[in-house]
């Protein structure tokens, strides 16, 4: 008896298809970083290029795991009636943080404090608990897992950060500094760092993801049901970022960023992230032998104090945030013995310079071909924005005649591959900085201001391209020669 090619082909495709249903389907692999996917396992994921971030995906459930077991511990309530007070900030006591943080420390947040070691985290944090501490009633719990209480201890007479009020406490297990904030009940916590805390209950080495992930979730958690303010202080990788999860930086409430040179003096913080305040403004710190001390003025340490004007020196005014900061960009041109003439910079993008110097080749008639150049900045600064292009150009012309620019002079602008200068952000803000240090003349692009903006006692020296800036600075130090 025959069977029917059609019957055939429907039972075998049902058949492939049951088979297909009953066959378990294929784990997935995922990035605990940035959620990349993939069919297969790999060490390092094809997406954030981070190393050993990929693990199996459980899948999705059949439905939501989570579900409501109890009523909740306080109803929802109109907005207008909900209490203000309890989440406005304290002022820490160090002007310069609270500038950043938004007035100061909000009862309940959690701040992560990122930076390379040695920058001094370590030291702003101490300085800013035992400023808390001393004021009546507060409690400060410090925790160090990378030094033990006697090398804290010998950095807080140093810094003078000596309180009644601020207890330390040298732990790395997360369970025993669980149990300090129980029994001490502080109105303060600070963890420094959340690498070196690990908890029992979690595999991996401290540092590691999962060790992270935990120590950061709990932590975050007693902080938002004490109500208490808690600092983290947190490593970062090669690249500048903060190591660990990225959900770590998600998980709290503000990310602040410790920068500063190991071979200068300055130190700055800024807020990558701030759910109570802005995130365009930085402080400035002194870190000396005997602490670390708010700038409320830092531009003196970016200028030189020279007792007469040499050649080969220009001041501009650079924007860290929403604060003007006055640097001295210094130029040191000289006859060149190679074939290929050195391009040194300190502070300054190498190729930024490269284009600045073609452009005053080609567009000013400066010759600088056969010249070695070398480019630096004062006091460590570093110089990133295009609106000290003007000021470079200027210094290194400057240097080519070794004809001092003349007293009281700041550059403002962006250079172009045309030659052109081009406005600036912030230019009422810089104007106003360079006024209240005392410079008197001003180069910056044409247009860029009104008259009503310019401050008293400053006089504009509007510019169109590099060219007529070249010949409008040099034209009154050729009349005092």
């Amino acid at each position: 008896m025959s069977v029917p090619a059609a019957s055939v082909a429907g039972v075998t495709s049902s058949t492939t298809a049951r088979s297909r249903s009953a066959r378990p389907a294929r784990p997935g692999y995922v990035c605990t970083e940035c959620g990349w996917t993939t069919a297969k396992w790999a060490g390092r994921c094809g997406e954030c290029q981070a190393w050993g971030t990929v693990s199996e995906d459980a899948g999705p459930t059949a439905g939501p795991r989570t579900v409501a077991t109890s009523p909740a511990r306080t109803p929802a309530r109109p907005i207008a009636q909900i209490d203000v007070e309890t989440a406005r900030a304290r002022p820490t006591g160090v002007e310069e943080l609270d500038r950043v943080l938004g007035g100061g420390l909000v009862p309940g947040a959690v701040i992560l404090m990122a930076g390379e070691p040695g920058v001094g985290k370590s030291t702003l944090l101490l300085d800013v608990a035992a400023r808390v501490a001393r004021h009546p009633g507060q409690r400060v719990l410090y925790v160090t897992g990378e030094e033990s209480a006697g090398q804290v201890r010998l950095r807080a007479e140093r810094i003078d950060a000596l309180a009644d009020g601020l207890l330390l406490a040298a732990e790395t297990d997360l369970g025993t500094v669980l149990g300090h904030i129980e029994a001490d009940s502080p109105t303060m916590l600070v963890v420094d760092s959340v690498q070196t805390i690990a908890s029992a209950q979690v595999d991996g080495a401290p540092g590691g993801v999962s060790q992270v992930r935990e120590v950061a979730a709990a932590l975050i958690a007693v902080a938002k049901e004490r109500d208490i303010p808690a600092v983290l202080v947190g490593h970062v990788t090669k690249d500048g970022s903060v190591a660990g999860p990225r959900t770590l930086e998600h998980l709290v409430d503000v990310v602040c960023q410790f920068e500063g040179d190991r071979h200068s003096r300055l130190r700055m913080v800024r807020a990558t992230k701030n759910r109570y305040g802005p995130t365009d403004e930085v402080g400035c710190f002194d870190l000396s032998e005997t602490g670390i001390v708010g700038l409320t003025d830092p531009s003196g340490l970016f200028l030189s104090h020279t007792l007469h004007h040499v050649p080969g020196t220009c001041v501009t005014v650079t924007l860290e945030g929403r604060r003007p900061l006055a640097t001295e960009v210094q130029a040191l041109v000289v006859p060149s013995i190679l074939s290929n003439p050195r391009r040194t910079t300190s502070g300054i993008d190498s190729s930024r310079l490269a284009m600045i110097l073609a452009v005053l080749q080609r567009r000013a008639g400066v010759g600088v071909a056969d010249r070695d150049v070398y480019v630096s900045t004062v006091g460590g600064a570093r110089v990133a924005e295009p609106a000290s292009d003007l000021a470079v150009a200027l210094a290194t012309t400057s240097g080519v005649g070794d004809v001092p620019l003349g007293a009281g002079l700041v550059a403002l602008g962006e250079v172009g591959l045309a030659g052109e200068i081009r406005p600036v952000v912030g230019l009422v803000r810089r104007l106003a900085e360079a006024r209240r240090l005392g410079f008197t003349r001003a180069v910056v692009p044409a247009g860029g201001v009104e008259a009503a903006q310019v401050p008293s006692g400053l006089e504009l020296v509007e510019v169109r391209d590099l060219a007529e800036a070249v010949r409008m600075t040099q034209r009154p130090a050729a009349g005092r020669a």
